[in-house]
């Protein structure tokens, strides 16, 4: 499909599923009704993040010079007034992703069979650390394997089900044991899952498997690993994650930082993990390759 299908496909989706979650009823209460619809931020910010627009300034500028006979009240709309109203919506893409993992299930996900994983998003440039305002006293200096040196910020850990779906997300500080996350990625879930060297530690495995998650990860040291081959056979199957980091990380921008406070981080986040839940969706439904997100759209 081209942009503009893809553009009707989301919105006819995400203007569904409101009106399932809501069950009718009005999302505001009180007061007047929004210039834009709900529906309409929503779509402008899915795809705005599947064209790897990361800044609100820039998602709303490319919406009011291209497809506003799309959006006709986006002329009416100050950009300030419509970042605040993305933002107010971070509870309703968290209940939104859920609708969609239940359509997934439908689909034969198999949320019994997980991996877990962590990625560094760091808040500023190491160098400018020291000086930086944002997220002071709840982001700190962590390592990066990727870079092989230290970062200032968070790390973003992810629980994704098979074949592709991000079931899971929590922000901790940079600091923070991949160990000591474990337990709330994997909260009120059941079944295998599979982590890297990072999570081996008997604890943690008794504490998953007193609810219900049986853990696998392979021996915290390489050179002495006493299962070498069962370790293989864990990486070969954790590795379908590093797709769907490279896909948070590059279409998503995951790892860029524009937010000043967890508020709009979290919006932001939710924003990306919304998007590819929903490309997974439609790739299912569709027969395609579930993690195959740019063939969904020719632009």
């Amino acid at each position: 499909m081209d942009l503009d299908d893809f553009i009707i496909t989301v919105f006819c989706r995400l203007d569904d599923l409101i009106a399932q979650v809501s069950g009718g009823r009005r999302l505001r209460q009180r007061g007047p009704q929004a210039t834009l619809a709900d529906s309409e931020v929503l779509t402008m910010e899915v795809v705005g993040a599947y064209l790897s627009l990361g800044q609100d300034q820039a998602l709303y500028a490319y919406f009011r010079r291209h497809y506003r006979h799309f959006f006709p009240a986006l002329g009416r709309v100050h950009r300030s007034t419509f970042v605040r109203q993305a933002a107010n919506l971070w509870a309703l893409k968290e209940r939104l992703w859920q609708a969609l993992l239940r359509q997934a299930a439908a689909r034969g996900s198999d949320p019994d069979f997980a991996l877990i994983d962590s990625f560094p998003v760091p808040v500023c440039g190491f160098a400018r650390a020291p000086r930086c305002r944002r997220f002071r006293g709840e982001a700190a200096y962590g390592h990066d394997p990727i870079v092989n040196g230290p970062f200032y910020g968070f790390r973003l850990h992810v629980r994704v089900c098979w074949p592709g779906l991000i079931t899971g997300l929590c922000v901790a500080p940079a600091n923070v044991d991949e160990r000591e996350v474990a337990p709330l990625v994997a909260q009120g879930t059941a079944g295998l899952l599979l982590g890297d060297r990072n999570y081996w530690a008997p604890w943690l495995r008794d504490e998953l498997r007193a609810h219900g998650v049986r853990l696998l990860a392979p021996y915290h040291q390489a050179r002495r690993d006493p299962a070498p081959r069962a370790s293989a056979l864990i990486g070969h199957f954790r590795g379908r994650i590093e797709p769907i980091f490279s896909q948070l990380v590059g279409r998503g921008t995951a790892k860029r930082v524009w937010a000043r406070d967890r508020w709009h981080l979290a919006n932001r986040l939710l924003r990306t993990v919304l998007l590819h839940t929903l490309c997974v969706v439609l790739n299912l439904q569709a027969g395609q390759p579930p993690l195959q997100l740019a063939p969904l759209v020719t632009l």
